[in-house]
């Protein structure tokens, strides 16, 4: 076959993303949080973005602007003449100048007078590790189990175990297998009670040691029966060990007040604070949205490095371009904070509408809605609609809920169609008012709903049962 080169034409369409759309892309994802950060590390890098303090102020300024591209050429000159004062200011001048009134730089001290440091006054979270080294040093054991010790220290996970061998503590820290076991022995007998197990069985051991319950009902249940514990076998239990219930209820309650994960106070959860980016007001005439921009830093275009620009012969071809460049950014970065808070408020007003039900009336009556209901409505794509909806939340009345909160599949019932959100509410609601004694199982709860005209499967009932971390029927037996 003859190799030959020609040239062809040929039509074809494809979707070029142009550094404008990946900025309104990300911005757009974005939660209210991050977004901030997003905006303060443009104001450090951009010098055509500069900080507003309120909204007054950003009139003002605006004002100001407009002005200041109406200016004279005497204007242009006097910021020629301001800039080569600036040129001639030494670095010398300026600190002679600083510290001709006596003013502290923060480079110097001045006096004797000494302040104390801030850091003195601020408490810190007790460590695990120096907690258990302490009561290490306060120990009278030989240099040898100490050691090893401290290794076994340093081995002990966030929840309190031991997530390492005997035998591999012996062989790293060059210990014989017997002064391993002395140390293991030595580390648990420390505060808090528990530590250092392998196991939750011996976790909960120990604890009941330090309790002088050793031998009680209590330990056996936790050795031979922890399962049936955990499955309120109580009957079964009760016959086992030839004790009567209340027996085995008192054991029970004295294993439920042992902690599995003893070290879990050195290592609080962090709290993790929410930020709604939009609010749903309730007036007399009816629903208001308000978009939260308190958090976000005010921006505008900086008015000096503008007229900066406009100056043909002021700034040479290189740092010319450097502007430019700065500028289309910091253009592109307001529209496309314009573009994403108008789409989030057309999302929030369209939600408003399909959920109107919700917010006047509450959870039971919320609607089966999708993305693709909301792009419909508002002529956007469904990947639009999904980043809007992505880790942002809203605040209305009700309380504080997530965007994606509004969104769920429908489950047909003889009424009509209910949201799957709903009916966990209501499997929610009928667990709640069960009788513990003698709760009700998943069949059972499908009969309830049965009686209400919503015909449901019992797997689905299950399902909902576990993503709202609702126990099994045996396991909320009291």
């Amino acid at each position: 076959m003859a190799m030959e080169s020609r040239l062809e034409l040929k039509l074809s369409q494809k979707l070029v993303l142009t550094p404008q759309l990946q900025m309104a892309i990300k911005l757009l994802q974005m939660p209210q949080l991050e977004l901030s950060q997003t905006i303060t590390q443009e104001l450090i890098e951009n010098p055509f973005l500069e900080e507003l303090s309120d909204v007054t102020s950003s009139e003002e300024l605006t004002q100001e602007e407009k002005e200041s591209l109406e200016e004279t050429p005497q204007d242009t000159d006097d910021t020629e003449l301001s800039l080569e004062k600036l040129a001639r200011l030494s670095t010398d001048d300026y600190f002679e100048e600083r510290g001709a009134d006596g003013r502290d730089l923060g480079y110097f001290t001045s006096g004797n007078v000494t302040h104390p440091s801030y850091e003195y006054f601020l408490s810190t979270a007790t460590d695990l590790f120096e907690h258990l080294i302490w009561q290490l040093r306060l120990s009278k054991e030989s240099e040898e189990i100490r050691e090893a010790a401290e290794f076994i220290i340093g081995n002990i996970d966030e929840n309190g175990y031991l997530r390492i061998t005997e035998e591999e503590i012996s062989e790293l820290s060059k210990a014989d297998i017997e002064t391993v076991k002395k140390a293991l022995t030595l580390v648990q007998s420390f505060d808090p009670p528990g530590i250092a197990a392998r196991d939750v069985r011996e976790c909960l051991q120990l604890q009941l040691k330090s309790m002088k319950m050793q031998g009680a009902l209590a330990e056996r249940l936790i050795v031979d029966n922890l399962e049936l514990v955990g499955k309120r076998k109580y009957q079964q239990l009760s016959k086992e060990y030839d004790v009567s219930v209340e027996d085995i209820l008192s054991a029970v309650k004295v294993i439920e007040s042992l902690d599995p994960k003893p070290a879990k106070k050195f290592f609080p959860a962090s709290a993790d604070y929410i930020i709604p980016d939009v609010f749903i007001l309730k007036t007399d005439s009816g629903y208001q949205i308000v978009l939260n921009d308190e958090s976000l830093p005010k921006i505008k275009i900086n008015n000096y490095y503008q007229r900066l620009l406009k100056q043909k012969d002021c700034v040479p071809k290189e740092e010319r371009q450097f502007l430019e460049n700065k500028l289309r950014s910091a253009v592109w970065l307001l529209k496309s904070l314009d573009q994403r808070n108008r789409t989030i408020y057309r999302v929030t007003e369209s939600i408003l509408n399909f959920q109107r039900d919700f917010f006047d009336k509450g959870v039971n009556v919320l609607k089966p809605l999708n993305l693709k209901d909301i792009a419909s409505e508002l002529n956007l794509h469904e990947s639009t609609i999904s980043r809007v909806t992505s880790n942002k939340y809203l605040s209305c009345p009700r309380g504080i809920y997530c965007f994606k909160y509004f969104f769920s599949n429908a489950i047909s019932g003889d009424s009509g169609e209910l949201s799957s959100t709903s009916v966990k509410e209501m499997v929610r609601e009928i667990i709640s008012e069960e009788d513990r004694s003698a709760p009700h199982s998943d069949m059972r709860i499908v009969d309830i709903f049965k009686s209400r005209n919503i015909t449901i499967a019992r797997r689905t009932i299950a399902k909902y049962r576990d993503e709202l971390k609702i126990r099994s029927q045996s396991q909320r037996r009291r």
